[in-house]
């Protein structure tokens, strides 16, 4: 709870100034080099500049997370111990020597999130336009959940990757080289193909629930900071 609340709020501001920055921008781009109404393209561009952003601080709450969920060792370890023990590691990413463990899975991590946020964020904009010019914050968490829960259910197979490399091993503690890797040892280990699903329901179920409050919230905020911040 402690590594998920740290990151939760400083990865949301991230993605929400980065998309909302670039919205506008990369459409004028857009524009410029002569295609003109692309407003889904400006939105998966923006989303995705945005969602790498996001993962800079996403991940290494995510790598945390994990540890502390599945630490075999026995010990019951604080945050800043889980922390000190990740940060230890020399494995997992090109930056291994510089972060240790702490950006393992930053690759798949935006192998997940880029998607999700291309199908997720035209979604959520083409969806508010069938409440007219302006969407009310109530409409916007119904666009936010439906997209969302669209999203989460595509991206299913990338998370359960995500997740196996982020563990950095598998059951008889070999670690994962890669992706590829852990998709490779997955399928050949008598697994079936349905393992790439696992847990596709309560990740549409919870990402829909956090769709709603997310972006009802983020819309109500705007409509209130809006006419102050012009």
């Amino acid at each position: 709870l402690g590594a998920a609340a740290a990151g939760s709020a400083p990865g949301a501001a991230l993605f929400f100034s980065t998309y909302e920055r670039m919205k506008p921008i990369v459409l004028n781009k857009l524009n410029a080099y002569g295609f003109h109404d692309h407003q889904a393209a400006s939105h998966m561009i923006a989303a995705s500049m945005g969602e790498t952003m996001a993962c800079l601080v996403r991940v290494p709450t995510e790598v945390i997370k994990a540890k502390m969920q599945t630490d075999s060792s026995g010990a019951s370890l604080s945050l800043t111990q889980t922390v000190r023990m990740v940060y230890q590691e020399r494995h997992g990413s090109f930056l291994s020597s510089v972060t240790g463990g702490l950006y393992r899975g930053y690759g798949i991590t935006l192998m997940r999130e880029i998607p999700f946020a291309m199908i997720q964020f035209p979604l959520y904009e083409k969806f508010k336009l069938m409440f007219g010019e302006e969407a009310t914050p109530l409409q916007a968490a119904g666009c936010g959940s439906v997209s969302g829960g669209i999203a989460a259910g595509l991206t299913t197979p990338l998370d359960v990757v995500k997740t196996r490399l982020m563990l950095g091993a598998d059951k008889e503690g070999i670690p994962y080289k890669n992706a590829i890797d852990v998709i490779r040892r997955t399928y050949h280990g008598g697994e079936p193909l349905s393992v790439f699903l696992s847990g596709i329901q309560p990740r549409v179920m919870w990402i829909s629930i956090g769709g709603f409050v997310f972006f009802g919230a983020y819309e109500g905020f705007k409509s209130v900071l809006g006419p102050i911040t012009g």
